[in-house]
């Protein structure tokens, strides 16, 4: 028998793990990652008020954009800030408190999911409301992704109500109130 002490193997280091519901940055879309920056420079514009050129400019900037689908990203952008009040008109009827007590990262996210059901025809509902509410799972507060979901699943009946029916009379929705179906992974 010897002195030494008994030679172990270092083992490998782990790899990180990403947050339960993270997705990959490697796997999302151009137009999920328009909804992304689109989200940021809107919060600067709820919260400091920013003028919508001088924000889209910083934004435009940021690492990652070029990855990001710039015409989505700007018709988000300059869409929900020009259309705000309609917006807003759109969603405070289906809220539990007033519009001001809500956090500019859910108000900004259900502003780009009611500004897509309005104007973005080509994004099936149930995508809206699926990239929405991952887009508050990641940068809303921990329940925050259940509002958004409850509200814009109570505006899809409105603004897209041919397609609501349609998947309706075809078993894809519980219910009027009941929470969405998760939405098909495909990206429109």
């Amino acid at each position: 028998m010897s002195d030494a002490p008994p030679k172990t193997t270092p083992r490998p280091a782990r790899a990180a793990r990403p947050a339960p519901g993270a997705r990959k940055t490697t796997s999302k879309s151009g137009r999920s990652r328009a909804r992304e920056f689109a989200l940021q420079a809107l919060y600067q514009h709820l919260v400091g008020g920013n003028a919508a050129e001088a924000i889209d400019s910083f934004t435009r900037d940021l690492s990652g954009f070029h990855k990001a689908d710039a015409a989505h990203y700007s018709a988000l952008l300059h869409g929900s800030i020009t259309t705000a009040a309609d917006l807003d008109a759109l969603i405070s009827p289906l809220l539990d408190r007033k519009l001001a007590d809500i956090s500019p990262i859910e108000h900004a996210v259900m502003w780009i999911g009611a500004y897509e059901f309005q104007h973005c025809n080509d994004v099936p509902w149930r995508v809206v409301i699926n990239e929405c509410i991952e887009l508050a799972k990641e940068f809303g507060g921990t329940d925050g992704h259940k509002y958004v979901n409850g509200v814009l699943s109570g505006l899809a009946p409105q603004l897209r109500a041919a397609e609501v029916a349609a998947d309706s009379a075809a078993g894809h929705i519980r219910s009027k109130n009941a929470a969405v179906a998760p939405a098909p992974s495909a990206e429109a």
